[in-house]
């Protein structure tokens, strides 16, 4: 079992920044990839970003690409995720998830098998 605490939400005003960490707990060490979905009201959870166990892969959503960094501390099992820019469009409730599977398949809800309680990120115009 892997538990996942998420911390950082804010909120801010466009072109602020934020940064976003989730730190895995429990098994933490089976949590080979990382990653954050949002949803905001009446939309669908969506791919933000993951990262791997190295922090050598990292895949992002088109919508967030240079503005957006994710990040990981193997030593604390803590992923980061740095927010540039914001923008009001990106205001929803954000999640860290984790996959056990080393395969690299990130973009997918059912890709991952643990996910936090989530953190509202609101950024008004």
């Amino acid at each position: 079992q892997v538990h996942l605490a998420e911390s950082g939400g804010g909120l801010v005003q466009a072109g602020d920044s934020l940064r976003l960490s989730c730190t895995a707990s429990g098994h933490a060490n089976s949590a080979n990839i990382m990653g954050w979905f949002r949803q905001s009201p009446g939309k669908e959870r969506e791919h933000v970003a993951a990262v791997s166990w190295s922090g050598y892969l990292q895949s992002y959503a088109d919508s967030v690409k240079g503005r957006f960094t994710i990040s990981r501390d193997s030593a604390s099992a803590t992923i980061h995720l740095e927010m540039n820019n914001l923008k009001p469009e990106d205001t929803a409730v954000y999640y860290c998830a984790a996959r056990t599977d080393p395969a690299w398949r990130t973009e997918s809800i059912q890709d991952y098998d643990y996910w936090g309680q989530g953190t509202q990120v609101t950024v008004s115009s």
